[in-house]
């Protein structure tokens, strides 16, 4: 029995921050936590002193192709130890849209042999194949304008299996029907997003309630609206989220408001609330920077100057959603942590600090630079540093 008391944190919870506060873990999982005054360390408990920092729950990142130059889907160990070490207990290996089927397939494998060996990857956020070849980064080279076809999405649906969390999709594409009965079939509890797409919200809800989509593949990027009438402003996937209560928004908010712009952010934040925004890094493999985009740091851009993905991490994109929006650190938490897990199905793991769930835990500043990092109870990262 291995137990742990930390103490003189400042405790991230959903509703609030506990001040002066102390959480006991006892085996990888939290045991309990309060006011230090009114809770009792056990002798044999080993003590860590979190020093004041916050102590919130481990980033939770559902969208993230690499870190680095490390892919999630072909180098995905080095890509897990990348995001650990800023505070990303979690995460989904995302395949590139751009992958031809073949590579689709063994990236699935890769990523299933991964997450034998390491805790951090829990499952596959699928962006595409089926989603519509005009919109999202390397549009020119894009392999998937020739349809449907059951024979290709078998064996990436069959390789993936009951890792997808999430397939993202493009309600027009022809004949897809099919493809997302398989999907089902493989896996009843996958989840479906909305992106890359020009739908109208009433092709979107031809999917029916079955193939509805709970999530918004990065909001405000990658889409598109069919014209209407002159001087009337269209209407497509964003408009369709943004009408939707239950349904969950992704948001890529880098440093400089360039996927999307902080007077944007705000409005997204007072549409759907805190509750439902999702931050995502998009992180995606370095690329070079063209020279007229030399002073932003975080983003990556295609060939073409197409954006493409981000070169982000968790903690940063929380720093960037504050600055931007001026919500607090447990609103940041909310949007990094309790709502993806809740998104994807695995709430009762992870996501918060609470009795029962994974010691999976990072400390910050109020700054977010990340202190330490726990995964299941045990120290992952001291001071950027794998242990």
């Amino acid at each position: 029995m291995r137990i742990t008391a930390i103490k003189n944190a400042q405790i991230v919870l959903e509703n609030g921050i506990l001040w002066d506060g102390v959480l006991l873990l006892k085996d990888g999982k939290i045991e309990a936590f309060g006011k230090e005054r009114e809770m009792e360390i056990p002798k044999e408990a080993e003590i860590i002193d979190a020093e004041g920092k916050y102590v919130g729950p481990g980033f939770v990142d559902i969208h993230v192709h690499a870190g680095g130059k490390y892919s999630t889907s072909f180098q995905p160990l080095e890509a897990a130890n990348h995001f650990l070490r800023h505070g990303e207990t979690t995460i989904l290996a995302t395949p590139f849209y751009d992958m031809n089927a073949e590579e689709m397939t063994r990236a699935m494998e890769c990523i299933r042999e991964a997450m034998g060996k390491t805790k951090v990857i829990k499952g596959i956020y699928a962006e595409g194949p089926y989603l519509n070849p005009n919109y999202g980064a390397n549009t020119q080279t894009n392999p998937w304008r020739h349809g449907v076809h059951e024979e290709e999405y078998t064996k990436f649906v069959d390789a993936a299996g009951s890792l997808i969390k999430v397939w993202s999709i493009a309600p027009e594409v022809e004949n897809l029907k099919p493809f997302l009965e398989y999907a089902r079939k493989v896996n009843p509890d996958v989840k479906f997003a909305l992106g890359h797409s020009e739908a109208t919200p009433e092709e979107v809800r031809a999917l029916g309630e079955t193939y509805r989509p709970c999530i918004m593949t990065h909001i405000f990027n990658a889409t598109g609206r069919k014209p209407v009438y002159g001087g009337t402003r269209g209407y497509g996937p964003d408009e369709y989220c943004l009408a939707q209560p239950d349904m969950y928004a992704e948001l890529i908010s880098d440093s400089g408001g360039v996927h999307v712009h902080a007077d944007m952010q705000r409005m997204l934040l007072a549409a759907k609330g805190v509750d439902k925004i999702i931050l995502i890094t998009d992180s995606t493999e370095e690329a070079e920077t063209p020279p007229q985009y030399a002073h932003i740091k975080d983003l990556n851009f295609d060939p073409y100057g197409g954006i493409c993905g981000s070169k982000m991490t968790m903690d940063l994109a929380c720093r960037n959603v504050m600055q931007s929006t001026n919500c607090g650190i447990c609103q940041a938490f909310l949007m990094a942590a309790a709502n993806p897990a809740k998104a994807v199905g695995m709430f009762d793991t992870i996501g918060s600090i609470a009795p029962g769930k994974n010691a999976d835990l990072v400390f910050v500043d109020d700054k977010f630079n990340v202190e330490k990092v726990m995964l299941e109870g045990k120290i992952a990262v001291e001071k950027g540093e794998l242990k």
